[in-house]
This record gives C-alpha cells, structure tokens and sequence, in this order.
C-alpha cells in the first residue's frame, strides 16, 4: 500500500463517522485545551512570582534577628532573639566581597502636609538602598553618606507618595511632618512598582536611626547586603554567619540568600504547574478512553472490510498500521482544536484579567500536541491489534 493510499484511508475512516468522530475529537480536545489553559496559568504565576523576587537583583543577602534552635531533649526548642544594631550593619559593610548594606526598620505613620495627610509605610534605609534594592532617583538625590547616628531629618518619597502630598509640584525643599517630627524631602523615586502586596511607590524613606526613634526601636528588623556577582552567596553567607557569632557569640540570626530563596519558590511553583497539568491530564486520560471506546466498536463494526482487505493481500502489520493511523487522526485532529482553544482561552484570560499573569510557551504547545498523538496512538494500540488477528474468512462470514 503506497503511503498516500494509506493516508487516505485513514481519513476516510476517520470521516466515514461523521458524529462518532467528532465526539471523539471533542473529548481530546478539551483534554488539551485544560492541559493548555492550566498550564499557562501555573507557569504565568511562575514567572511572576520569581520576577517579583528578581526584580531586586540576585546577588542579595537578608540577615534578620533570631533563630529558631533545636536541641537533643525531646520538647527542647528555644527562640532566640537578639539584637541586630547598626554597628553589626557597618562591621558586615567591611567584609571581603561585600559592595554594599542597607540596615532596615518598617512601620506605618501618618504623613502630613500643608492640609494634606496621609498613612502609610515608612522605610528607615541607608544611603546605599537605591543600589543595593535596585531604585533609582527621579528627582533630587537620595539619603547623604553621614554617620547614620547623627543623620539629618531628610526624606526621600515614593512616586505615588509625591503625587498624593505634592500632585505636580516640585518637592525637593519642601517639609512633611513624620509621627510629629519635620523631615525635609530632598528626593523622589522613579517608580518600581509592587512587590507580593507591597507597594514601594506609596512609601516614604528615611535615615535608620530616625525610623528607629519613631518607631522606638532599639534593633533593626532587617539587614539587607549586595556582594560581588561573581562570589559564592554560601562562601560570602559562611563568612557573614562566622563574622556574627563572633560578635555575638551564639548564632542568633537567621541568615537567607537570594539563591536559596529562588531555589525553594521554584520548587513549590514547579509542583504547583504540575499540579494543575495532572487536573487537565484527567481529562486526557478521558478522552483516551473515548478513542479506545469508539476504535474497539469500529473494528467490531468493520470485521468484513478488514476480511476484505486481508483476501486481497493486506498483511496483519499493514491492518494494524492502519488502524493506528485512524486513532492517531482522531487524536492529532483533537489536540490541534484543544491547542487552538486552550492557547485562545489563555490570551483571553489575560485581556479580560489583567491581573492574573499567564504564560503560554511554544516549547509546551508541541509538548501537548505530541502528547495527544501519543495518547491515540497508545489508546489505538489494543483495537488495532484486535482488527490484524481477525480471520480473514470469519471476517468476511461478518455482517
């Protein structure tokens, strides 16, 4: 049988049934098209969730007070806390491969001015945050290189912070009042955005030690430090842990690189794709038996037609191939509307819900569609091995 006959034949089983067809096209094709959306669901939120994390750098290290220790008596577990201060900040800034430190306080206070008042987070940062958390100035200049303990009341305001106390007039020179103390703003941001639910735009930054006043803290909340790119964050996260116990003697702070940070939200998101391509993959699972369903009715309905081509000389592999060949169009032709719908109803999500991120990649759309040829061809397989074993003149006997 020349491959153009053997084609043909295919599609004319496949189109013989019209109805029969089609159902069986229908239950792939949603298969795909829940793989398809699912998935573009999972691997969006994927891609936001690691951007958001990135979108600070990855060279970056979080030091945080307290540690959580386990010891060998059962019920054993002691939370420690100490203080992180700022000279532990500007010892770990001297460190080999270190570029930069922000020490870091966060709160919520009112910002006033003229008439104009408003509640809303206040940063205590050192000058290096706009390098080290990767933001830039739009106007004026940020927070001054001076001893942090004597640092001048100045304030440098987010882009939406600008907008709400000043619209569009220039801020550099003008005073806000922070918690009942006057600050003179002496910089804008340009805007970065939220990050998770935090919206840096709507923020006000300040020197550490006036936010620690204000918030009457005697300890920081955070120490953020950006080391050099091509240093190890475990060489550079040892030589940070080493450098603070000696200082504090026990290890009572908790240490978290970038790297770690990225490696377990990837792991949970990867999970979470594959979570929702297993629910659309029951699916596929169902129409695969749709295929089995409808080939085994086929060859019961086709036994002299199979009788007929085995008298004119059509050997069993070649009744074997084309039965697979008509359970691989069914599938193919299934898994291309699934695609069309699937990859259809994911760029429509992301109109409709602009909010929601969604992601389709091309490398995943051939995986999909290989995967619902693969599934005719498996589902195929039983059916198709039945047709080939026929006897030729039990089969021809059939009505």
């Amino acid at each position: 049988m020349l491959p153009r006959d053997f084609l043909h034949y295919s599609l004319s089983s496949a189109t013989a049934s019209p109805m029969r067809s089609l159902l069986t096209t229908i239950g792939i094709a949603v298969g795909i098209a829940s793989v398809v959306l699912l998935t573009s669901i999972g691997e969006g939120i994927h891609r936001y969730v690691l951007n958001e994390f990135t979108q600070f750098g990855t060279n970056l290290i979080s030091i945080s007070p307290g540690k959580s220790t386990t010891f060998g008596v059962s019920g054993a577990i002691i939370n420690t806390v100490r203080p992180l201060t700022l000279n532990d900040a500007e010892s770990m800034a001297r460190l080999p491969q270190v570029e930069a430190v922000v020490p870091m306080v966060q709160g919520n206070a009112a910002i006033e001015h003229g008439k104009r008042s408003r509640r809303t987070a206040i940063y205590g940062v050192g000058p290096e945050m706009p390098r080290v958390w990767q933001m830039r100035v739009a106007l004026g200049r940020f927070l001054p290189l001076e001893d942090p303990r004597l640092a001048r009341p100045f304030a440098v305001l987010g882009s939406k912070m600008r907008a709400e106390l000043f619209g569009y007039d220039n801020p550099l020179g003008r005073r806000i009042r922070i918690g009942g103390e006057s600050y003179r703003v002496i910089g804008v941001l340009t805007s970065k955005g939220q990050m998770l639910g935090f919206d840096l735009d709507d923020a006000v930054y300040i020197p550490t030690h006036k936010a620690m006043a204000l918030f009457d803290r005697d300890s920081l909340m955070e120490v953020d430090l950006l080391y050099t790119p091509s240093a190890s964050s475990e060489a550079v996260a040892a030589r940070i842990s080493n450098h603070l116990r000696q200082r504090h003697g026990n290890e009572d702070f908790t240490i978290t690189t970038q790297d770690q940070m990225l490696a377990t939200l990837g792991s949970i998101l990867d999970i979470l794709t594959l979570a929702v391509a297993a629910l659309g993959g029951i699916s596929l699972f169902v129409g695969g038996v749709g295929i089995l369903t409808i080939m085994t009715i086929s060859v019961s309905e086709r036994a002299s037609e199979v009788g007929l081509l085995r008298a004119i000389g059509a050997r069993q592999q070649q009744i074997l191939l084309l039965f697979l060949g008509e359970a691989v169009v069914l599938s193919g032709l299934g898994g291309l509307v699934g695609l069309l719908f699937g990859a259809g109803g994911a760029w429509l999500l992301g109109i409709i819900v602009p909010a929601l991120p969604v992601h389709t990649p091309w490398s995943f759309v051939l995986l999909a569609e290989s995967a619902a040829i693969m599934i005719g061809l498996i589902s195929g397989v039983a059916p198709a091995l039945r047709a080939a074993r026929l006897d030729p003149v039990e089969a021809l006997r059939t009505e």
